[in-house]
């Protein structure tokens, strides 16, 4: 199969989640800007609107620090409910059958799910910043390093909700892995709180969570405050490169039979 037929299997694919995101966005844009109001008002305007947290020797207002991990929040839980319901519906509904038929290689079908994935996270990590600088004024420190570090978010956890997809029976297994261990690692991830707040144990705790690393290569490149860790930036990328070809061969060991 050659190379203009993949990308017309690939795009049709993109295309078709999309319009399917587009065609529900009562339920995939506006909640998102709902809840990062709340949080702003009740965290930023409430709770610690005079907080200021200091961070190598900078000192940025508490509200101001919130505005990466609810970007990164957005992106990481949105990319994962994108590519993980829309996957265990199109395998609910037997159309999985339909792909498996076509000539399409597996890693385009991997990709083209995964782009619908990261369109969704992607525009809701936009529409979360713009929600977020109505409350506080930010500028970005790096334009290229933001969106890359958006992307390479955006891209894992899509490709994490297409594996546990795959591995699901039924749309209780769907849910299990974002209630119960995806949104605490979020919240434990350092969006409200700096890992300096934190007993010594936590402390290294924290670090082995991988959204930690994220959220915090994330913050710098938005705000520039920290330093770049160019070790977890290497590892984030090598992991995604790991994760998309174990989507694939589970793909085919799973669903190929």
């Amino acid at each position: 199969m050659n190379l203009h037929m993949n990308f017309i299997g690939f795009k049709t694919i993109l295309k078709k989640e999309i319009i399917r995101i587009l065609r529900i966005w009562p339920q995939t844009l506006i909640p998102p800007i709902i809840t990062t109001s709340l949080y702003f008002i009740i965290f930023g305007e409430i709770l610690f609107k005079n907080r200021f947290i200091a961070i190598n020797g900078q000192e940025i207002s508490y509200s101001q620090y919130l505005i990466p991990g609810l970007v990164a929040m957005a992106i990481i839980i949105n990319s994962y409910s994108s590519t993980s319901s829309s996957f265990f519906s199109m395998k609910f509904q037997k159309n999985v059958e339909e792909l498996l038929v076509s000539p399409l290689p597996t890693w385009i079908i991997i990709l083209g799910y995964t782009f619908g994935g990261l369109f969704r996270g992607m525009i809701n990590g936009f529409m979360i910043l713009v929600t977020a600088l109505c409350f506080e004024t930010a500028d970005i420190y790096s334009n290229f390093m933001c969106f890359s570090i958006a992307l390479l978010m955006s891209f894992f956890f899509s490709i994490a909700g297409i594996i546990n997809a795959i591995f699901s029976k039924t749309f209780d297994d769907i849910m299990w892995f974002p209630s119960f261990i995806l949104t605490p690692m979020v919240y434990l991830g350092g969006v409200f709180f700096t890992i300096e707040m934190l007993p010594n144990f936590w402390q290294i705790v924290t670090k082995v969570n991988p959204i930690y690393h994220f959220i915090d290569i994330f913050r710098h490149s938005l705000l520039g405050i920290g330093k770049f860790n160019y070790l977890s930036f290497t590892i984030i990328v090598i992991f995604n490169f790991i994760l998309f070809i174990l989507a694939t061969y589970l793909f085919n060991k799973k669903l190929q039979k």
